[in-house]
């Protein structure tokens, strides 16, 4: 593969990670910005007040782990839960990367399709 395509690939994966990652932030802002109510508003308001509670509950781990603390026995729980958490994240990095190959091919036979016609 040469080095222009593997470039090409990367900044697509990095460009789908941005994209996800600007759009959690927004969905907070807009979660933060609504009254609790507001999650009965329909499907996106309830994703916008999901994301604010779980930022929020992230943040209050932040806060516990730097104050230390979780305690001894919640280590194993703590532990498995992690454990668990990177092998979903694993999960989600084979998807992406099945659709970043999946671009890449639809994006090869578009270019083979306009070289042709």
């Amino acid at each position: 593969m040469p080095t222009d395509d593997i470039m090409r690939f990367l900044a697509l994966w990095m460009l789908i990670h941005e994209s996800a990652d600007e759009g959690l932030k927004a969905a907070v802002r807009r979660g933060e910005e609504a009254a609790p109510e507001g999650m009965a508003g329909g499907p996106e308001a309830f994703v916008d007040g999901l994301a604010a509670m779980v930022a929020e509950e992230k943040e209050r781990l932040k806060a516990e782990l730097a104050s230390g603390a979780v305690r001894r026995e919640d280590a194993g729980t703590q532990r498995a839960a992690l454990e668990e958490l990177r092998f979903e994240v694993a999960s989600l990095r084979g998807r992406i990367d099945e659709l970043a190959g999946m671009l890449e091919t639809a994006l090869a036979k578009m270019g083979a399709s306009a070289g042709r016609g």
